[in-house]
């Protein structure tokens, strides 16, 4: 009888010791299982021979709601389209669409956003944007190449980055089959983001 009193008495401190999760984190758990999934899928997966038969999950840097910022969108008028340089050599067609400028740590960055020419003929990714950037974590972290985030054009002059949801290019995984856009030069932050993919170059040995 004791030991039911006991076990009433600890549920409920069981049941509120536990970490309530938000949607935003929800939502970074739903990518990370749904890139997961992507890799070891041989009809979608960039690895090849036993990278591809090795491979478990990817390593995540912990959610981090300091990482998710809301920031200020401004969109670019008349912007030309240009040849921006691959992993390659080659290039492919991108025009600016706009810049987000948000805050870490009480300081303002800015990042600019990019859309692919190409895809954007295409009517599911007719609202897609495309951002790459770098930061202090490359090549001890993440890949030395920098990191991709995949967003939506807004609505209006907000635009959400969740860094929890940026990822490696194919090319950290396989160089030999994949071409990736490199980061432009105004797209190095300055300081660390330690959030989204992690890396180790056991791919290119």
């Amino acid at each position: 009888m004791k030991k039911y009193i006991l076990i009433l008495v600890l549920m409920p401190l069981l049941f509120f010791s536990q970490k309530k999760i938000s949607k935003e984190e929800m939502e970074v758990k739903k990518f990370q299982q749904e890139l997961n999934a992507e890799y070891l899928n041989p009809k979608e997966t960039p690895l090849r021979g036993d990278n591809f038969t090795e491979f478990k999950e990817h390593p995540f840097f912990p959610f981090n709601s300091k990482y998710r910022v809301s920031a200020k969108f401004v969109r670019t008028e008349n912007a030309e389209p240009f040849d921006l340089p691959t992993s390659s050599g080659k290039t492919k067609s991108y025009k600016e669409y706009g810049k987000a400028i948000f805050k870490i740590d009480e300081k303002s960055y800015t990042l600019t956003l990019y859309q692919s020419l190409d895809l954007i003929k295409q009517e599911k990714y007719k609202n897609y944007l495309f951002l790459p950037f770098r930061d202090a974590t490359n090549e001890k972290e993440t890949y030395g190449g920098g990191k991709y985030m995949d967003l939506t054009i807004p609505k209006g002059n907000k635009i959400v980055l969740d860094f929890n949801k940026s990822y490696q290019p194919y090319c950290a995984y396989n160089a030999y089959d994949y071409n990736c856009p490199i980061v432009p030069e105004e797209n190095k932050l300055p300081i660390e983001i330690r959030a989204g993919v992690m890396y180790k170059d056991i791919y290119h040995h």
